[in-house]
């Protein structure tokens, strides 16, 4: 068995019992992510830092003071922060930028003795749901349907980030979800993938899209690889303001694979008009396999659900537009080469037309558009309100005992690159119809690996937790993992 295809709690188990060290752990992987250029799911390597950061935890290793993470090589999202590597959130804006400070999430992993390998591919500025608007160009799934070689999707914008976990070129990657950029990507490549609550992980460092939306997360092969690395990422931090200050539990030792007598909640609002019936069914042994486990099966109402993608895409647009203004060509980043004559007003279209791509285009007009001020009452704030009663939904059905909502997390297996590309945007953006409520109420929701369409790519089912309570949620996850016995790997053609 090649090392690079461990989980991160065999890895972490082996390296304690010095059965192999960080840097053969690396160097595997690093062979392995040589292999998988075909995939472009890393798109900055960074040999040098790994092998060191290697080393370094094999010291730590063996004096016998390593947390889980240490010597675990990973992927980091492009939309990461990381010293002198460069971060450029997919896009051409940022090409040639190279932070001198280092995200609190990847400072953390590194405290805790993490390796990064390289940073990953992704939608521009985390806009897109299927990594087809990087600079980069496209990251491919390490799936295939049946004996057809279509490059598919790995889904977005955490699609580098799916790819690498999925085909083995790491142990565990980071990603973000402001509308599902976990979850989705998870599904579609056969992989676990975990949106905290809001404010669990910092979000210092990241380069924003929607501020209120944006959480951080792990993407990994296993449920308990992601309870590993949450408990990594997770924490306070003074330099995020929306961090909360909330101690970080055991999420692995929540792990207890017991759900008896809890209350799963099935929302009649997600079984949605022309849902292929293979994720109907997929669902259906969702519910069963939970109820086997000993859990109460309730349907329930999230009556504002058909809100919820308008809504989103009024609110993330708007914080978007607001975000984005600060890249105008001055301090850092891409500057347009300027005519004689031309003065700042210039200098800043050229810049900005030249350095963003068409889809954060879009989302710009769209924000600066709703955010205008004969517009602002009639949209943002109508969508503002509409986001509170979203929210109000999930709360009355907590409040009334549930403890899990069990939904689909896609409304398709993987889509060929390129198959959407003469399609209406919003035909794309109903890929997040499952995902952006869990975002517009601030809550955690993961992505489990459940089953194979008829063309043997992946579906997932969600699960949507309690605020603050990852360790329940990953608790049902790992049993719907156990009962779904997920194994299947995408047969290696890259």
């Amino acid at each position: 068995m090649s090392l690079n295809t461990l989980t991160i709690a065999a890895a972490r188990d082996a390296l304690r019992k010095g059965e192999t060290t960080a840097v053969e752990l690396t160097m595997a992987c690093m062979a392995a992510m040589d292999a998988g250029d075909d995939l472009n799911a890393f798109v900055h390597k960074t040999p040098d830092i790994a092998l060191a950061q290697a080393r370094a935890a094999d010291q730590r290793i063996r004096a016998g003071d390593a947390p889980a993470m240490c010597g675990i090589p990973l992927g980091i999202k492009d939309l990461f922060c990381t010293r002198g590597v460069p971060s450029q959130a997919a896009s051409n804006i940022l090409r040639g930028f190279r932070p001198e400070y280092e995200s609190t999430v990847t400072q953390q992993l590194f405290d805790a003795g993490a390796v990064m390998l390289g940073k990953l591919n992704m939608d521009e500025f985390a806009m897109g749901s299927s990594n087809e608007t990087s600079c980069y160009g496209n990251a491919v799934n390490p799936w295939r349907r049946g004996n057809d070689d279509t490059a598919l999707t790995p889904g977005g914008s955490s699609g580098g980030s799916a790819a690498a976990v999925a085909a083995d070129l790491c142990l565990g990657a980071t990603g973000t979800d402001t509308g599902g950029s976990i979850r989705q990507p998870a599904a579609f490549s056969g992989i676990v993938g975990i949106k905290p609550t809001y404010g669990r992980v910092s979000r210092w460092g990241i380069v924003a899209f929607a501020s209120s939306l944006d959480q951080a997360g792990p993407m990994t092969k296993s449920v308990r690889d992601a309870a590993i690395m949450l408990g990594a990422m997770a924490g306070h931090d003074p330099k995020d303001s929306t961090s909360a200050d909330i101690p970080v539990p055991d999420f692995e030792a929540a792990l207890t694979g017991d759900i008896r007598g809890r209350v799963i909640g099935i929302p009649r609002e997600y079984r949605m008009d022309g849902m292929p019936d293979e994720i109907e069914a997929l669902w259906q042994q969702g519910i069963a396999m939970m109820r086997d486990a000993g859990a109460v099966i309730r349907d329930i109402s999230l009556p504002h659900t058909k809100y919820a993608l308008p809504a989103y895409y009024v609110v993330a647009p708007a914080e978007a537009s607001s975000n984005l203004a600060r890249y105008d060509g001055v301090r850092y980043g891409h500057r347009a080469k300027l005519a004689q004559g031309d003065g700042i007003t210039e200098m800043y279209e050229k810049t900005r037309a030249e350095g963003f791509g068409k889809e954060v285009q879009r989302r710009v007009m769209i924000g600066t558009y709703v955010l205008s001020a004969g517009f602002y009452d009639a949209y943002y704030n109508r969508a503002r309100k509409v986001r509170a009663l979203i929210k109000r939904d999930f709360e009355t059905v907590f409040a009334e005992g549930v403890d899990a909502i069990l939904t689909p997390a896609t409304p398709s297996a993987a889509f060929g690159l390129g198959e959407m590309a003469n399609a209406d945007p919003v035909e794309m953006y109903l890929n997040d119809v499952f995902t952006v409520t869990v975002n517009l109420a601030g809550l955690p929701g993961i992505a489990v690996p459940a089953g194979l369409d008829r063309q043997g790519l992946p579906l997932g089912l969600q699960l949507i937790g309690r605020p603050w309570e990852e360790g329940d949620l990953l608790n049902h996850a790992y049993v719907l993992e156990q009962a779904a016995g997920f194994v299947h790997k995408p047969a290696k053609w890259w």
